[in-house]
This record gives structure tokens, sequence and C-alpha cells, in this order.
């Protein structure tokens, strides 16, 4: 049986109302009855028509949701709705279609009825993949196969399996941090793909005035295979002495040529840092290797462990090209 999860707005707040008005509900007052709508273009039409300033990822987000609600959870459904508060889980049976009911809440009128299981589940009672699954920060999700069956287990008040449960637990949020960890990393190459040429000599020069040197970036322009000069005085004269070449190129690796010909204008004691979103090729690397000046080739994954790794001393200008949130997590 299929199970959904219909967030009580945040903190919580309609979980009580939710049980007591047997139903869920998502908001979207502003975009009428959608009675009439059978498809998802159809919703996204309307709201694009009632929200034309909002981003496109936004409205298509939203109208989502809204199909979700209309069209998508079938009468014999299950749902699962959270009190953060209590930290507890209630889950019920939809029980009807799609209604525009503006007398529940004037700002969440696009309401389901549903027959609510009088026990509520703790959350502590469910395993921490459950606990991930169900911690989607959409609105309305499908909440998965087998999380949806732990859910169910919890109802019947039945135990994990017989399993090492505290050792199963400690893999689950081992994996659970491993697998956040990588999908931060990959949001934040997202971010950094999206900025614009100078921005990202910008952040590179931010980057290594975290890293204790003074910097120079050349101007718009012929550089002479050198966007940045970075060295403990700021003019070049103090070693070390680094030269720096950004290319912001996503999906074109840099190749042999193009490290020859930055290696070319070099002085005996330069260091070298080529920076390529893009990456390198072998052959770019085998360059590096032999040169007659230190290289150091950073790509895109080896630029945010830089970043992640020097954030905190850096500057407000550079740290607004990408902005970041210390996440907490418990330790062990």
């Amino acid at each position: 049986m299929t199970m959904w999860m219909v967030r009580a707005e945040v903190g919580g707040r309609l979980f009580q109302a939710f049980v007591e008005r047997s139903l869920v509900a998502v908001g979207g007052a502003e975009f009428g009855d959608l009675s009439t709508l059978t498809t998802r273009e159809q919703v996204l039409a309307r709201v694009k028509a009632h929200r034309p300033e909002w981003k496109p990822q936004t409205q298509i987000v939203s109208a989502g949701v809204l199909f979700r609600m209309l069209r998508q959870i079938e009468e014999g459904d299950r749902v699962v709705t959270y009190d953060p508060q209590r930290r507890v889980y209630r889950i019920g049976i939809i029980a009807g279609p799609y209604r525009h009911d503006m007398n529940f809440d004037g700002e969440h009128p696009a309401v389901r009825p549903v027959r609510w299981e009088s026990q509520e589940i703790p959350r502590d009672t469910l395993s921490t993949s459950t606990k991930n699954s169900l911690g989607s920060t959409l609105a309305v999700f499908r909440v998965p196969d087998d999380a949806a069956a732990d859910v169910l287990r919890a109802l019947r008040n039945e135990p994990e399996a017989a399993a090492n449960v505290a050792e199963t637990e400690e893999v689950e949020e081992q994996f659970l941090l491993h697998d956040i960890e990588e999908r931060s990393v990959e949001f934040i190459k997202d971010r950094i793909v999206r900025l614009d040429w100078n921005e990202m000599q910008e952040l590179v020069a931010g980057l290594l005035r975290a890293m204790g040197y003074k910097t120079r970036v050349s101007p718009n322009g012929p550089d002479r295979g050198k966007d940045i000069v970075a060295s403990p005085d700021g003019f070049g004269f103090e070693d070390p002495r680094i030269v720096v070449e950004v290319k912001h190129r996503p999906g074109t690796q840099m190749g042999a040529p193009q490290i020859r010909g930055f290696l070319g204008g070099r002085h005996p004691g330069d260091k070298g840092l080529y920076v390529s979103t893009g990456g390198f090729s072998k052959d770019a690397q085998y360059e590096a290797e032999r040169a007659n000046i230190p290289i150091t080739l950073m790509d895109l994954d080896e630029l945010v462990k830089a970043i992640l790794d020097n954030y905190d001393a850096m500057d407000t200008e550079t740290q607004r090209l990408v902005p970041l949130k210390r996440i907490f997590w418990p330790v062990a």
C-alpha cells in the first residue's frame, strides 16, 4: 500500500488540526479550486499565472505538491504526518478525493480527508534510515516502501528485527552522515559552477587570502598566462611567489597545451597553481609532473575541499560568493 508524508507546516503547527478535523492539507489559496485540473502541466500553468515572480524551480516544486494532493494520492493510500514538538507521527488512510476547503485554514485549502489511527508513533521507535526518509523538507512526498513498512511495524508495536539493533543503527547513522556529506559537496559544486569567470577568480583569490597570502588579481583582458599572484608581501618579492591561472569552463578538461602555455612565462622561483573547474586530462597531469617549477593542478573537487578547510578564515566578500551554513552532527 502506498504511503505519503504530508507535513503539518513549520513546527507541526497544523498537526493537531489535521487530527481533529480528520484531514491533511497544503497551501495555495491564491491558486483557487484545482478540482477541474487533470494534469501536472495544467497545475503548473495555474501556479505560473498567479505567481509569475517566483523562480521557475519554485513554481515547479509548488505545482508538484499541489498535483500530488489533487491527483496522485489515491483514496485508500496511507498517509503520515509529524509533530516535531512531541516527536510523534500519526498515520491514517486517505478517505476521499481532493477538495478546496477555505473553512479549514485560510492558507491551506487543498484538503484530503483522512481516517486517522488512534495510536501515535514515537520517533525513537523507528530506524535511522526511516527517520532519514521521513525527514525530507518537501511538503508532500511518497514514503519509500522500506520506510513505510517500518512505520507500520512501529504502529503494530512490533520490535525491530532481532539483529544487533544498536550496531545496525550505528552503521545506518554512519552511512547517513556520509550520504549527507557527499550530497553537500555536490550542492557546493553546483553553486561554484554557476559563478561567472570574474566571481570564480575572486573566489580563488579569497581562498589564498584565507590561507595567509596577499593577492593581486589581474584586470579584465589579456593576462599573459596569469590571473592571480599570491605572496606573503602581496608584491611577489617574498617567497613563495604563487602564480595562479583560473579556467572556469565546466565540462571542458584542460590539456597539455594549456599547461605548457601557463609554464612558458614562469620564472625559476615561481610556484604554479592551475585551477580548472572542468578538470584535467592525463596528458595535462603528466605535463605538470615533468614541469621545471612546482605546479599544482586543482580541479573542482580539490577546490571545494580547500574552501571547506579554510572557509572560516575567508573574508565576508568571498564567503558571499559561496554562502554556506554549518551543520552539527552528534558524536558517536
